[in-house]
């Protein structure tokens, strides 16, 4: 199976700007930039309850630990939110009426929470309307380990924001890209 497509910030732009005409826009785009700003797998992301994001004074968390239950490794693990996700978040959060802890945090058009198989769906449908091919509900992920990557994160980091127990598996998420191989050249 061929690896997930890494998007460009143009690509990304481009999908924002399909999901900005859409019904529910706001969670739309909060869905996407989660995945591309935090690395969470879909999976993750679908299965995120409000009292993973939320204190219990309705402030949002910089930090968002996901139980054993709530990961593929089936180990917990501690997602690091930026600022500007959590700025994403409180946008998305204005279009919420209800604040119970054990709702999910993306509600889908029923007000339930996605399944991560339809969570999945959503992705690769919204991708392909949107006018990208090859990109996948892992993009967002391998996107997010490939720009830090970019930036000069270190390896081992990079395994760790990703919940990876060997960095081998990290490396083979970074697609190398003409970026990289200029900033490497400029070292000399």
């Amino acid at each position: 199976m061929a690896q997930a497509k890494t998007l460009s910030q143009a690509e990304i732009d481009q999908v924002l700007r399909y999901v900005s005409k859409s019904r529910y826009a706001g969670r739309n785009r909060c869905l996407i930039l989660t995945s591309f700003w935090s690395g969470m797998r879909v999976a993750e992301i679908a299965n995120l309850k409000m009292r993973d994001v939320l204190n219990e004074d309705h402030t949002i968390k910089t930090e968002i630990r996901l139980s054993a239950e709530q990961t593929k490794g089936n180990e917990a693990r501690v997602v690091f939110i930026p600022q500007k996700l959590r700025d994403e978040f409180a946008s998305y959060l204005k279009t919420r009426k209800i604040f119970n802890p054990e709702i999910p945090f993306f509600h889908s058009s029923n007000r339930l929470g996605f399944t991560p198989n339809t969570l999945c769906q959503w992705f690769f449908w919204t991708y392909k309307r949107s006018g990208l091919n090859n990109a996948s509900s892992h993009s967002g992920r391998r996107s997010f380990i490939t720009s830090l990557a970019t930036k000069g994160v270190g390896v081992r980091v990079l395994a760790s924001l990703a919940g990876h127990k060997s960095i081998a598996v990290t490396q083979r998420y970074i697609d190398v890209n003409d970026e990289m191989k200029r900033n490497a050249v400029e070292l000399i």
